[in-house]
């Protein structure tokens, strides 16, 4: 008796502990916490397109961005104006900015002009005061082109570098400095003006997902900029043969009162003189903020007295202040159009969230369901991972009892429901649920089973494994909310259907978490082996005129999951 009782004791102290495990169970965090750069891959892309992104930023703005640097004749002008022929290298030419404003004052000099982008270039050589008798433009990326090539070696007097070396990686810098050397005379100087660390704009991009290193952000259009300290700046033209001449840490407000908004900007301005020694056995070194020996370096500051190069009426969009950063894209399925609105191109490889463009996978599972209607016809039907598009729930909408469309993102919820009430039919809005749901967050998970006590019947993911650690949470979300029932001939019950382009997680990772939250395989496309699967679901849905009309990357994969066993609500 004692004995029975001492083994109950301690059963109902077990279930008592197993309960406190269960209630100490941390939430599944589906996103991984970040430190506020990006990844290896955007940071690799926006390197090799560089050119790309700020040929796109001049197709945009032309030269409407930029004001006209007359100021230069002011705080520089004895560098244009004493004896004899100048000639002047202007690096990172843009629309032509520096390069007409000094041409009109100064007759008498030569301007090389240069930028790695064409389109910039176009524009240059497109102004009414071009002439080629003054100067000559032309397509030049100073890390990789030599400048010598274009210009005779020694033959420039004066460089100007306006807001340009920002725009470089800053390992890259050096290979910048030594181009400029090989066709600046000895004793020559650089120009220079760029952003300066403290600026409001680095401060608005360390608050989001836009570092790339130390000092150096993504814009949202894809263009990048570095933000010099006083150290980094003079120790890196000291490292390339060059001395400090001039040094002014320049801050200024710019109020733009109609929209209300106060910019506090902070740019250095510095003349750097080559030595006339040649500078041998240079010292190649990384833009670190170490503090170099140099004499005099301590800037001087100058406030609300110089100029900004801005214009006014764009200023605010460097920042992230404002930003056209949606657009509208047509979506044809089937005999369905839709007008998605969308995160723009430009704007999406900044976006942490993957909910705020249309993929393709997503694409495929629409046209999918608009020639497949018996899948979801009067079932019930959940959509984990919807993003703002919603293209196959709103296509399901058309014929199932009831379409629950979820995202983890209020973002892209909210372009989601504009996208909806544009798009879905009055006769089919109905129907059609959206409804806010992380994975693994079981408030959520309630929440939906409320509107829906029975299960899902059919559960669809378009491109929702993206990431390791979401593959579990995605499962066991499924596994919650999926119906009751094996199905038969006719009807092959409740069927979680994933459809992705293979990524960073691979196939086996995502049959061990099915599995784990029981569900199997039955069905995948395309096939790996003529064995694989004995059952033919998906071919089913190719069947009338071939899979290569609905599959818009080849690459993409359709996965068909069953439940093992039967779940009660």
């Amino acid at each position: 008796m004692q004995e029975s009782t001492k083994m109950e004791i301690s059963s109902n102290k077990q279930a008592t502990n197993e309960e406190e495990v269960v209630q100490q169970k941390p939430q599944i965090q589906i996103y991984g916490s970040s430190n506020g750069e990006i990844s290896p891959f955007w940071r690799e892309k926006y390197e090799r397109d560089a050119k790309k992104y700020w040929d796109i930023f001049y197709k945009r703005h032309q030269d409407k961005f930029f004001k006209d640097r007359h100021y230069l004749d002011k705080e520089w002008g004895h560098y244009f104006s004493s004896a004899g022929r100048k000639v002047i290298l202007e690096v990172g030419c843009g629309a032509g900015n520096t390069i007409f404003p000094l041409v009109a004052i100064y007759p008498d000099i030569f301007v090389h002009a240069c930028d790695f982008s064409p389109r910039a270039v176009n524009l240059v050589k497109m102004h009414k005061e071009f002439t080629e008798a003054r100067i000559n433009a032309f397509v030049c990326d100073l890390t990789v082109d030599d400048l010598s090539e274009q210009i005779s070696p020694s033959s420039v007097d004066v460089v100007t570098m306006i807001f340009v070396l920002s725009a470089v990686s800053p390992e890259k810098m050096p290979i910048a400095l030594q181009n400029i050397r090989k066709v600046l005379k000895p004793g020559g100087c650089v120009l220079f003006r760029d952003y300066a660390t403290g600026d409001l704009a680095q401060e608005r991009f360390s608050s989001k997902e836009q570092k790339i290193s130390e000092n150096f952000y993504v814009r949202g259009d894809g263009t990048r900029a570095f933000y010099f300290s006083d150290e980094c700046l003079t120790n890196l033209f000291k490292a390339n043969g060059f001395d400090t001449e001039e040094h002014l840490l320049c801050c200024k407000q710019v109020e733009n009162r109609s929209r209300e908004i106060v910019m506090n900007r902070r740019w250095v301005q510095a003349v750097f003189r080559m030595k006339s020694d040649g500078g041998e056995n240079l010292s190649y070194v990384k833009t670190e903020c170490v503090k170099p020996q140099v004499k005099d370096i301590t800037p001087k500051i100058a406030t609300d007295v110089l100029e900004v190069d801005m214009s006014e009426g764009l200023a605010s969009e460097i920042f992230g202040i404002a930003s056209s950063s949606e657009e509208n894209i047509e979506v044809i399925v089937r005999n369905h159009i839709f007008e998605i609105k969308v995160l723009s191109r430009e704007h999406q490889h900044t976006c942490k969230s993957t909910g705020m463009m249309l993929w393709e996978s997503a694409r495929l599972m629409a046209s999918v369901l608009a020639a497949n209607q018996t899948i979801v016809a009067g079932k019930r039907v959940l959509e984990l991972g919807c993003g703002c598009g919603g293209i196959c729930s709103m296509i399901a909408a058309g014929s199932a009892d009831l379409v629950v469309a979820t995202d983890g993102d209020a973002k892209a919820l909210d372009l989601l429901a504009q996208n909806v009430a544009s798009n879905l039919k009055t006769s089919s809005s109905h129907r059609l649920v959206m409804k806010r749901l992380e994975w693994g967050n079981q408030y959520d998970i309630e929440s939906i089973k409320e509107l829906n006590n029975k299960g899902f019947e059919v559960i669809i993911g378009t491109n929702v494994t993206y990431g390791r650690e979401a593959i579990s949470p995605l499962f066991e979300t499924a596994k919650e909310l999926i119906a009751a029932g094996q199905g038969n001939d006719e009807d092959r019950g409740p069927a979680f259907i994933l459809c992705h382009l293979p990524r960073s997680v691979d196939e086996p990772s995502i049959l061990a978490a099915a599995s784990q939250s029981g569900f199997r395989l039955v069905d995948r496309w395309p096939k790996q082996t003529p064995t694989s699967s004995p059952q033919s679901i998906i071919s089913t849905w190719f069947s009338e005129d071939g899979c290569e009309d609905y599959f818009p990357t080849k690459s993409l994969c359709v996965m068909y999951f069953t439940p093992v066993v039967s779940y009660v609500f």
